[in-house]
């Protein structure tokens, strides 16, 4: 076998400034060298620039030109003797996405000594965002998927930051369907107690919203208790309550910016559609499925119309939106908060339990438990500048905040 070539690796490290990457290109290029890799980051106008390249035969009037290059432009340079090009990432190759509100130096400590503990290798690090939280990738390779989200599910309570672990490949950039919940995912709160405050019974409804969120009771049982509570309610507190409504903070972001990569969005609610329609019309949804108020005479019976929108009801719905996308369930993204969306997560390629009862953290692929739904977004690889650029660009934008 014969044995790698020699190959020289030239570091530069220093304060930025506009032509550096060109005019230390022209050096290389005096020399006729190809380059073999090459990497650069700036962080807070600092600069590190490292390029592999092939070692002349005789290199010592190469190190010596770059040293002079160096100087000039006021650079430290280090060159590295050395064989072949970067060793092969190892098999079992992931996506780490850490979130923290703050992050603390600690947190990371304990993550990556957690990841050389499995024997992976974390081969790359940048930032994806610095507000409303602050968002890192790892690539990270050595060690299965699965392995390594399980060691570090435990990593993120201790520390108390959220941790996404998924498999790097195709699949990750071919998303194209999201599918969420309504109540306490896309908007804040859950509209049946906004229904119960007008009716005088919010106490005995929020006692069983909260049992059923956490799993303890069957979703349609619980739902046809609660509504029945609120029978000979008058009509308008539907309206009272569709005015009442409030989105999760990043919820207008995540919706148009998923819409500008081309994806398609959809809600599955135990709600009612007497507000979810309203919401499809506001963010220019693609796909609705929820529950609908029996109203007679203007008041609302206690009985809901048609098949509930249960918890298999709405792993149903996101593969009938996926069939109708053209989207394989591999390619779909599902985020909720409570029990009756578990099936949901568990059926879609990515499921993302977004400020989740425990039974649901602990059962997702990924938990987020920031109160920032566009936070999502990172988890897709995409960065806060991108998202900001293309608001910049967008007049409406600016104006749905």
């Amino acid at each position: 076998m014969d044995a790698a070539p020699r190959t020289l690796l030239v570091k530069i490290f220093g304060k930025d400034h506009p032509g550096i990457t060109s005019s230390l290109f022209d050096v290389l290029g005096e020399y006729g060298l190809d380059v073999i890799d090459i990497e650069q980051t700036v962080t807070r106008g600092r600069l590190t620039l490292c390029v592999l390249v092939p070692a002349p035969r005789e290199d010592g009037g190469l190190r010596a030109r770059l040293h002079r290059w160096a100087d000039g432009e006021r650079l430290d340079i280090e060159i590295i003797s050395g064989s072949g090009d970067n060793r092969p990432r190892g098999e079992g190759r992931s996506h780490v996405t850490v979130l923290g509100h703050p992050l603390a130096a600690s947190a990371i400590s304990a993550i990556a000594g957690r990841i050389a503990a499995t024997g992976a290798n974390i081969d790359r690090i940048f930032r994806l965002a610095k507000y409303p939280v602050t968002a890192i990738e790892l690539q990270v390779s050595g060690v299965e998927t699965d392995k390594l989200r399980g060691e570090l599910a435990g990593e993120a309570a201790a520390q108390r930051v959220d941790i996404a672990v998924q498999p790097a490949g195709l699949l990750r950039r071919s998303k194209r369907l999201v599918v969420m919940d309504v109540d306490s995912t896309l908007i804040q709160g859950e509209v049946i107690e906004l229904l119960a405050e007008h009716a005088g019974c919010l106490d005995e409804v929020a006692d069983v919203t909260a049992a059923a969120m956490r799993g303890e009771l069957d979703f349609a049982e619980s739902l046809r208790a609660r509504v029945a509570l609120l029978a000979g309610l008058d009509a308008a507190a539907i309206d009272a309550v569709r005015e009442k409504v409030e989105l999760t903070p990043g919820a207008r972001t995540l919706v148009r910016t998923l819409k500008r990569l081309g994806y398609q969005v959809g809600i599955v609610s135990g709600g009612f559609t007497q507000v979810t329609d309203v919401l499809v019309e506001r963010l220019g949804l693609d796909y609705s499925a929820a529950n609908t108020l029996e109203v007679v005479d203007g008041k609302l019976t206690g009985k809901v119309v048609g098949e509930i929108v249960d918890r298999p009801g709405k792993a149903r719905m996101l593969e009938r939106f996926a069939a109708e996308a053209g989207v394989p369930l591999s390619a779909t993204v599902a985020i909720g908060d409570g029990a009756n969306d578990l099936d949901m997560l568990n059926t879609a390629g990515l499921g993302v339990a977004f400020n989740a009862k425990p039974v649901v953290r602990e059962a997702a692929d990924t938990a987020v438990n920031v109160p920032f739904l566009d936070t999502v977004l990172f988890l897709l690889g995409l960065t806060r500048e991108e998202v900001e650029a293309a608001d910049a660009a967008d007049p409406k934008a600016a104006k749905q905040g």
